[in-house]
């Protein structure tokens, strides 16, 4: 009830000293009561800090500190400090003064810290008090006067005057009490012998020890002391030192032996045996240390740490079986070892920035501690150069990150910040601690093409609709910043605008044809794509882009000459018959929308009236003539011309071009006239009669031939038997065969052959000598140089000159009666079918009487040149006509 008394009065005493140390030490101090209520004013830290109330809690004004329970907080609305709860100094500081407690008041909006202390004043509080409330002490009866018997000695939580300041003893007329003090400054009672004893007389004495603070009230306790009489002993026992001292390193392990004590007795027996004893430890000596009552080691019960106690003083008695004892000081001092590793505090951070803070921004607030002591605690911080920040030391061990340059998000958009701190023991041990940092992006790089410029290619007809292209572009930067947009400027070209061919999705960047290019009327485009991203405010970027439309094949040549008659009349082209081979008839001209290979033109001659007769050239559309006209061609030729183009797949048109065959236009109607004059009857009369002498005359020429053949059979035979029976004399002359051997047929085929036209009815002929390879013969142009020996005998006689006039004249007579039966059949086909007009000069195919007369004349004339005797055949342009007659074979 005293104590809790005197709790209340120091309530009500409590004062409080707010000051300010110094400028350089940058704290606020404050002194406070112990035991004061919860709540109770401390300090107005608003004022002190130079802040209104109200901006305590604005500003974000918190309490930060290490390691211990928060003894103290802020009140947002008086802007004062007040205690959280009570506060028991002994609790906090032990014996130490004054007692101090330091924590830090952190701004947040500035990241400002600003330390406080406050001192905690004593109040008398604790009794004093003994560890034990009754005591035996042993005396031998023969002890001197001035003996002296150490006893326990009380312990006192407060401190100051109201720690413990004397002791006092119930009176006796054999002790008395003196006090001694420690180097520790602790008061040590002491009960000296005043009167010698006599066990037979009192074997015991009970005393009352009392001890006393100097505190207001006065508090104290009270311990039983019973002295015990004992026989005499005469010799105490005596440690070999009055002190000992170790000193050992705090990491040693537990059990380790930190030193032996020795103490020596010349009594014998009982009075000689030592025990050894802790005498007035504390509970934390007991729990750390262990002493062998026997041996007088000290051994350790736990491990020693140099942060939580420096050293150790303790006291050693030894006593003997005849209650005589001795006691020593034992000193261990406990070495620091660099055990501890430093640790980072994170005090307040920034979880992002943004990429435009200028330079000197505070992202971070921290503090590093390190338990150790000395050099071991000393602590270096460091964070990697390479980062565009820098560590700056504030109040005690707090430091700022803080940026060094500008950031920016699209190199780097975050950091894995490394705070390395290092103590300086050895070995050195360290730590690392991480701070995220988020880099926020602002709108600051525009869409980006890659490429510049785009071009792109596009067929014309293309389906609507169609994707022509996709552009891209990239934003650097991130979220809405980096969505980009697209967009075609506006432009119109030929007076329309680009979006009505066009069209691009906003999103994507994909251009689209709206509409069906013509290459004709469109060939190409330019076009200015716009990319724009979400920003705020928002960034753009063009390219320009030119879409090529290319070709296709989608145009049919377009003939222009000769262009069709509006009436609805043919053109007449003139070719006078005086026109030799290569003359110009006339020209068609076509030309074709399409470009490049699509443009490209040739010409062909698909059918004529008269083949051979007309040739067209295939890259100049020229028509020319092919041979020099004769007077058996036709009057009115047809020609049908195609243009074709080289696409893929190739168009083409065609034009019906007339040709008319005259020197002049009233020659041409006069012609023209004439082929319409009616037949007769005798014309057809006369046809007849043809046919029959041509029927009749080659009946005769076959029979001739076939018995000429006959008789040369015979003469050959006859020679051949001439041979056998002069006995192989090949080379005489009378004896020589005529025969002429294949090698001589191949010898008299190898002649240039030689053509006269004879018509009936023309007044000129022509003698024609075509090359070589325009005779269709049986001969290779190999064996035209040639001169190869014949089967016969060296030497040639009138007989073998002979034979070979007749093979000739055989030959020639057997062509000239295969082309006569050959003409036999045309012609009789021809009367048969009714269509041979002897009036209009023209047969079915074309071949008049004037024109048979020509072949009769041209095989009259092969009879004097008879190396021209298959030349008919296979020159005169009617042949085909009669190769297509059924009868030809």
């Amino acid at each position: 009830c005293r104590r809790r008394a005197a709790g209340r009065a120091g309530l009500g005493l409590a004062v409080l000293l707010p000051f300010l140390m110094s400028l350089f030490s940058a704290q606020i101090h404050y002194s406070v009561l112990e035991e004061l209520d919860k709540g109770s004013f401390v300090g107005n830290i608003a004022k002190d800090l130079g802040l209104e109330p109200r901006e305590l809690a604005e500003r974000g004004a918190r309490i930060v500190s290490r390691g211990r329970t928060q003894l103290f907080a802020l009140n947002p609305i008086s802007g004062s400090l007040v205690t959280v709860d009570r506060i028991d100094r002994e609790e906090l500081c032990a014996q130490s003064m004054p007692c101090l407690v330091s924590f830090n008041i952190l701004v947040e909006n500035n990241m400002k810290i600003y330390g406080v202390e406050i001192e905690i004043i004593d109040i008398n509080d604790n009794f004093p008090r003994f560890r034990d409330e009754e005591v035996k002490v042993k005396i031998n009866e023969n002890a001197a006067t001035g003996t002296r018997l150490a006893l326990p000695f009380a312990r006192d939580a407060d401190v100051s005057v109201n720690s413990l300041q004397s002791y006092q003893l119930s009176p006796n007329i054999h002790f008395s009490l003196e006090e001694k003090s420690g180097d520790d400054g602790q008061k040590y009672p002491e009960l000296v012998l005043e009167k010698p004893l006599d066990r037979e007389k009192v074997a015991a004495h009970n005393l009352l020890l009392t001890a006393l603070d100097g505190g207001d009230p006065i508090l104290s306790s009270t311990m039983h002391i019973r002295v015990m009489v004992l026989d005499a002993n005469d010799n105490a026992p005596l440690f070999s030192l009055p002190e000992y001292r170790v000193s050992v390193p705090e990491n040693i392990p537990v059990g380790t032996r930190l030193l032996m004590l020795t103490a020596t007795d010349p009594d014998e027996g009982i009075n000689g045996e030592l025990t050894y004893s802790f005498h007035n430890e504390d509970d934390k000596i007991s729990k750390t240390f262990q002493l062998d009552s026997k041996l007088g080691e000290i051994l350790t019960l736990q491990s020693l740490d140099y942060e939580e106690s420096r050293f150790y003083l303790m006291e050693v008695i030894a006593q003997d079986g005849g209650a005589l004892l001795a006691s020593a000081k034992v000193l261990i001092t406990v070495q620091d070892v660099n055990d501890n590793v430093p640790e980072v505090i994170l005090t307040s951070r920034a979880s992002s920035v943004s990429e435009d803070c200028p330079p000197g921004t505070i992202i971070a607030l921290f503090s590093v501690h390190d338990g150790d002591s000395g050099e071991n605690g000393e602590i270096l911080c460091s964070i990697p150069r390479n980062l565009p920040f820098k560590l700056e030391k504030s109040v005690d061990n707090y430091y700022h990150l803080l940026t060094t340059k500008a950031l920016d998000r699209e190199e780097i958009s975050n950091y894995n910040i490394t705070v390395m701190v290092i103590d300086c023991g050895n070995p050195p041990l360290s730590t690392e601690s991480y701070i995220y940092l988020n880099v926020a992006d602002i709108n600051d790089n525009p869409p980006i093409f890659p490429h510049t410029p785009y071009s792109t290619y596009i067929l014309e007809n293309n389906p609507r609709g169609i994707s022509v292209l996709s552009v891209t572009a990239q934003d650097p930067d991130s979220g809405n910043n980096a969505k980009v947009t697209y967009s075609l400027a506006e432009d119109t070209f030929q007076g329309i605008p680009l979006s009505s061919y066009v069209s691009i999705n906003s999103n994507t960047g994909v251009l689209y044809a709206l509409d069906s290019f013509d290459y004709e009327q469109v060939k190409d485009l330019q076009l200015w794509v716009m990319a724009s991203d979400n920003g705020d405010p928002p960034l753009s970027s063009n390219i320009s882009l030119r879409l090529f439309v290319l070709d296709q094949n989608d145009n049919v040549p377009e003939i222009l000459y000769p262009s069709i008659p509006t009436d609805g009349s043919t053109g007449v082209e003139l070719a006078p018959r005086s026109a030799e081979p290569g003359y110009l008839v006339t020209k068609v001209v076509a030309v074709d929308r399409d470009s490049g290979q699509n443009a490209w033109l040739s010409y062909h001659l698909l059918k004529a009236s008269e083949p051979g007769l007309f040739q067209v050239g295939l890259h100049t559309g020229e028509v020319r003539t092919a041979r020099a006209l004769l007077d058996r061609d036709a009057l009115k030729q047809s020609l049908v011309v195609a243009v074709q183009d080289h696409g893929q797949p190739p168009l083409s048109a065609t034009v019906t071009l007339t040709v008319a065959i005259a020197d002049s236009i009233p020659d041409v109607l006069a012609d023209l006239g004439s082929l319409e004059a009616p037949r007769d009857s005798q014309a057809s009369d006369l046809t007849l009669y043809l046919v029959v002498a041509v029927a009749a005359v080659s009946c005769v020429f076959l029979a001739f031939v076939i018995v000429l053949l006959a008789l040369r059979l015979r003469r050959w035979h006859a020679s051949r038997l001439l041979q056998a029976a002069g006995g192989g004399l090949l080379g005489a002359p009378a004896s020589a065969s005529q025969f002429v051997g294949v090698d001589g047929v191949r010898a008299f085929l190898q002649t240039y052959s030689h053509e006269v036209s004879l018509t009936a009815g023309s007044r000129e002929s022509h003698v024609i000598f075509p090359q070589p390879n325009y005779v269709d013969t049986l001969l290779s142009q190999e064996s035209c140089g040639k001169s190869e020996p014949l089967l016969i005998s060296e030497e040639i006689n009138v007989n073998e000159e002979l034979g070979v006039v007749q093979v000739r004249f055989f030959f020639s007579m057997l062509a000239c009666s295969f082309f006569f039966f050959i003409c036999f059949l045309n012609l009789f086909s021809s009367a048969k079918h009714g269509t041979l007009d002897l009036g209009s000069g023209h047969g079915p195919q074309g071949v008049g009487v004037e024109s048979q007369m020509g072949l009769l004349a041209q095989c009259r004339v092969s009879l004097r040149f008879p190396s021209l005797f298959l030349c008919p055949l296979h020159l005169h342009p009617h042949m085909h006509s009669l190769k297509r007659n059924k009868y030809f074979f």
